[in-house]
C-alpha cells in the first residue's frame, strides 16, 4: 500500500528549502520502496543466501562507519535470536586498525556491509582484509550508490551479493536520514525472505503510518524545543533502540557542528557513572521499549531522574509515562507498529527532527552544518597501510 503522503512537512523552516527536510520527510515512501527492492530481488537474494545459512558454524558479521555502523549494532539484537547465528556488529573501523582481534581464519564468516557512499576508505579496506584472513568468506554489501567503490567491487567479484537501495536513499546532505532506515530496513528483510510477506508488508505499513504522524505532529513541538538554552543531549536506549540512540546522539551533533554535545546509552548503564553528565541545561531523551519488562526498567530510570531538583528537562518517543510531569514531554507513537523491528526504526526520526531544527536554531546550513569543514559527507584524511604478516 502506497501512502497518499506529501514529502514537504517542514512549516517553521523559514522560506529557504534544505535537502535534509525533504530526506527526513521523505523516509515513509522510501521504505516502501526498499521493501518493494528486496522483493524484487528475492530470488536472486535467496540463492546466494540459503546456502550460506545452512553453514552450521557461520559468523555473521554487520559493518560499517559512522551511522552505518549504528546499523549492525541494532541489528545484531534481532537478528542473532532470529537466526541463531553468531551475529556480530563490528564496526570497519576497528576492523581497519585491529583485524587480529576481529577476525578468525577457519571460521565461516558472512560479511554483510552496509555504505551510503560505498567510497570511504576503511570500507574497502574492511572488505579486502577480510578476504586475505579468512579461508572461506562471503559478502552482501548495502549500499544507496550504484558508482561506489564498494559496489563496483562487489559486482565484480563471484562470492558477493550486492543490493542498490533507491535512488532516493543516497542523501544528498551531509548527515545520513533516509539512508540510514532505508539500509536499516533492507538489513532486516533480506534475512526475512522466508517470513509472510503480507505480514511484513503490513507490518511496514503500520511504521510508514506512525512516521508519517511524528512528521506531521512533532516538527512544530520540537521548533520550539530548539529555542530553549541546551548544553548537552543524552539518549538513552535498550536493546535495538540503543543502536538507535547511538545513531541519535551522532545525528544532533553532527547537525549541530558539536554546537550541543551529545551521548548515548542504556537506561540500566546510564546510572553507572554517565549520569554524572546531565546538568539543568541538558535534556535527556528517552527511547521507551513497547516491551512491558523492558520498560519496567527504563520508567525506573525516568522516574529518577524527573525527581531530580535541578528540574532536568526530558522527553520520551514511544510509551508515555504513567504519570504527567512538568518539565517532561510525551511524544507517543499510535500503536500498532512493528514490536521489535520498526518501533526502534521510527524512533530515529526524533534525533533527525531534533539535528534539523537545532541546526537551524544555531544559524547553520542542516545540509552543510560543518562551518570549518572537520566533517565531511565522505570521510577524508585516512590513510590504509598494508597489515603486518
Amino acid at each position: 500500500m502506497k501512502q497518499a503522503y506529501s514529502a514537504n512537512i517542514f512549516t517553521n523552516s523559514g522560506s529557504e528549502t534544505y535537502y535534509t527536510a525533504e530526506e527526513i520527510s521523505g523516509q515513509p515512501i522510501l521504505w516502501q520502496k526498499t521493501l518493494d527492492k528486496i522483493i524484487e530481488q528475492q530470488a536472486e537474494l535467496t540463492d546466494f543466501l540459503a546456502p550460506i545459512l545452512q553453514i552450521e558454524n557461520l559468523r555473521i558479521i554487520l559493518t560499517g562507519a559512522g551511522s552505518s555502523a549504528f546499523i549492525g549494532e541494532s541489528l545484531q539484537c534481532l537478528l542473532l535470536p532470529k537466526l541463531k547465528k553468531w551475529v556480530q556488529a563490528i564496526p570497519t573501523t576497528d576492523i581497519v586498525s585491529n583485524f587480529k582481534n576481529y577476525l578468525v581464519e577457519d571460521i565461516p564468516t558472512l560479511m554483510v556491509s552496509f555504505a551510503r557512499s560505498g567510497n570511504s576508505p576503511e570500507s574497502m579496506a574492511a572488505v579486502q582484509l577480510i578476504n586475505q584472513h579468512c579461508k572461506e568468506v562471503y559478502h552482501i554489501i548495502i549500499t544507496c550508490n550504484a558508482e561506489g567503490d564498494l559496489a563496483n567491487y562487489g559486482n565484480a567479484s563471484g562470492n558477493f551479493y550486492t543490493v542498490i537501495l533507491p535512488e532516493e536513499s543516497n542523501d544528498k546532505s551531509l548527515a545520513m536520514t533516509g539512508s540510514f532506515t532505508s539500509m536499516y530496513l533492507a538489513g532486516y528483510f533480506i534475512f526475512s525472505l522466508d517470513e509472510d510477506k503480507a505480514f511484513i508488508k503490513n507490518q511496514l505499513d503500520q511504521a510508514v503510518e506512525s512516521a508519517i504522524f511524528i512528521l506531521k505532529h512533532f516538527p512544530e513541538k520540537i521548533s520550539e524545543l530548539s529555542d530553549k538554552d541546551f548544553e548537552r543531549v543524552v539518549f538513552l536506549g535498550s536493546g535495538t533502540s540503543l543502536g538507535i540512540a547511538r545513531e541519535c546522539h551522532l545525528k544532533l551533533q553532527e547537525l549541530t557542528d558539536g554546537k550541543l554535545i551529545c551521548k548515548h546509552d542504556s537506561f540500566l548503564g546510564f546510572r553507572h557513572g554517565p549520569k554524572v553528565v546531565i546538568n539543568n541545561k541538558a535534556l535527556v531523551v528517552f527511547l521507551f521499549s513497547k516491551d512491558e519488562h523492558i520498560y519496567k526498567y527504563e520508567k525506573d530510570l525516568a522516574e529518577s531522574i524527573l525527581q531530580d531538583p535541578r528540574k532536568i528537562l526530558s522527553l520520551s518517543i514511544g510509551k508515555a509515562l504513567e504519570k504527567s510531569h512538568r518539565n517532561h514531554i510525551d511524544f507517543p507513537i499510535p500503536d500498532g507498529n512493528g514490536e521489535d523491528v520498526f518501533h526502534p526504526l521510527v524512533q530515529t526520526l526524533i534525533g533527525q527532527l531534533l539535528g534539523y531544527y537545532f541546526s537551524l536554531h544555531f544559524d547553520l546550513n542542516p545540509d552543510n552544518p560543518s562551518v570549518n569543514g572537520v566533517i565531511s559527507r565522505v570521510v577524508e584524511g585516512v590513510t590504509i597501510y598494508e597489515k603486518d604478516e
